[in-house]
């Protein structure tokens, strides 16, 4: 039961912490708004975690404008996640999204490097369109988010279902479903925050157009949305393949098929990383590029890259360490 997760919803949530350890709770999911809306209480429960249960994987769904410095420096002491909704509001008809706000508390949250993701919804204020939504998926992206989730799709979650509106057609939710679903599986269950705004930069796309373009690529290949396949439930190697397969699609459409090498190793290296710290997993790979060379600043610029960096052939073997990760060239 060493991975037993508790998401319960509890009016003093301190009270049980120390129970943790002894029933084997290793992850927790704060639900309890009365803490999470209060600075002051959310505060002290931190504290508490810190004193109480230090190794506990935390997970607070929390707004934004209770993340302050003060609350943001108590997570940074933790092992946390933060997933913050990305709203606005209808006022008049008008739907206002305030990108100043959430710019700077993303850079405080990038600053202290914290892990966070967003939560995004779509015709569920009035005065809501697809051009907004799609705004708004293309600027979050802009943010570095490690994930980006719709709670819409998940029917149990309790989210305010998207409705037809004069701005938000029967068929525009149909599309946006898909596109959303597209974005969670290449972005979030992808994990592809590393290196995904580097890869749109060759192809000149924007993420919302990447996202809907994937999902009709999956619809094509029976690999998408309504399929039955599901995302969450795949193993991130065959996830990793259908990225591999899609951007050199991609890149091929758009007569940069020079480019896939320097993409593939790119992808593949960063998720052979992220398997180490997720599942603790060994991947050996074979790469066209030198691994140091691809963890780099210069590989931000694929195009760059390519035009400048020596190819250089090689097996490598990334393996979990006891600080994380390392790498090492087999020949």
């Amino acid at each position: 039961m060493s991975n037993k997760e508790s998401s319960i919803k509890f009016a003093d949530a301190e009270s049980l912490l120390e129970n943790f350890a002894r029933q084997g709770i290793t992850e927790f999911t704060l639900q309890d708004e009365n803490i999470l809306n209060h600075k002051g209480k959310l505060l002290k429960f931190l504290q508490s975690i810190a004193e109480k249960a230090p190794d506990l994987f935390l997970t607070l769904p929390v707004k934004a404008d209770i993340l302050d410095m003060d609350v943001c420096k108590a997570v940074a002491s933790l092992y946390c996640t933060l997933e913050i909704p990305l709203i606005g509001t209808s006022k008049g008809g008008t739907y206002l999204f305030d990108k100043k706000f959430y710019s700077r508390r993303a850079q405080m949250l990038n600053n202290l490097g914290l892990v966070f993701g967003f939560d995004l919804d779509f015709a569920a204020e009035s005065g809501d369109s697809v051009k907004q939504f799609r705004d708004r998926l293309d600027f979050a992206v802009s943010l570095y988010p490690n994930n980006i989730d719709f709670p819409q799709l998940a029917p149990d979650s309790g989210a305010r279902q998207p409705s037809p509106s004069a701005t938000f057609s029967t068929q525009d939710i149909r599309m946006t479903k898909e596109t959303a679903a597209a974005c969670e599986a290449f972005y979030s269950y992808g994990r592809a925050v590393t290196w995904f705004l580097s890869l749109l930069r060759p192809l000149k796309m924007t993420p919302s157009r990447f996202f809907q373009d994937f999902a009709e690529w999956q619809n094509i290949n029976n690999c998408g949305k309504n399929s039955g396949w599901n995302a969450a439930t795949a193993e991130h190697e065959e996830i990793e393949k259908m990225q591999l397969a899609f951007v050199k699609f991609k890149l091929e459409e758009k007569n940069k098929s020079q480019l896939y090498s320097a993409a593939k190793d790119i992808i593949c290296l960063n998720g052979a990383f992220s398997r180490c710290y997720g599942e603790n997993k060994t991947t050996e790979l074979t790469l066209s590029y030198n691994p140091e060379d691809v963890l780099s600043g210069e590989s931000q610029n694929i195009q760059a890259f390519v035009d400048n960096v020596m190819m250089e052939n090689c097996k490598v073997r990334v393996f979990p360490t006891d600080d994380g990760a390392d790498f090492k060239v087999l020949n």
